[in-house]
């Protein structure tokens, strides 16, 4: 009797079917059915709700399989105070080729050296970020990964010269 009571309250609803990133709009590609019991404390979007959202946008970057929310869809909520998302350009290598938007990394930038008299001219520089995207370009030699971290370490990452930037992987991988 309690199986048969909870199949009754089951309710489609909409998950991700692929990634997405904040401020993309929502398409019907973009999301999926499935039949799930439902808490009433948490905001899920029906399914029969699919056309009335279709072309929001998302305040989040999400994974495929995350569960569509009322207070996922609408004005971007990154960076949030404090905090700023820098652009660096990577080559395979630089990065973890499973690297993905939730990610939380160690960012590396190596110290410079003049060659001719071998000397550093800088110290390498380390920040703590999260990765909200990951943006391969058509020729795949460059990724583009966005970060986000600090607003300070933010402006000094952009600032880096370009090649010397590392991106590692840590405990807590993808959120």
């Amino acid at each position: 009797m309690v199986v048969a009571t909870q199949l009754g309250h089951r309710e489609a609803v909409l998950v991700l079917a692929r990634p997405v990133t904040v401020g993309q709009e929502l398409s019907a590609q973009d999301v999926r059915e499935v039949s799930i019991s439902v808490d009433s404390s948490l905001a899920v979007i029906p399914a029969r709700s699919r056309s009335q959202i279709q072309g929001r946008a998302f305040a989040y970057s999400l994974p495929a399989g995350a569960m569509l929310t009322r207070d996922v869809l609408g004005d971007a909520r990154i960076p949030p105070p404090g905090q700023a998302v820098a652009a660096v350009g990577l080559k395979a290598g630089q990065y973890p080729p499973d690297l993905q938007a939730g990610s939380r990394v160690t960012v590396v930038v190596a110290a410079t050296s003049d060659a001719s008299t071998g000397s550093t001219e800088s110290r390498s520089s380390v920040w703590n970020a999260t990765v909200t995207g990951v943006h391969s370009s058509a020729n795949d030699q460059v990724t583009a990964v966005s970060l986000q971290m600090a607003r300070d370490d933010a402006r000094q990452l952009a600032s880096a010269p370009a090649g010397q930037i590392g991106v590692v992987m840590v405990h807590g991988g993808a959120r």
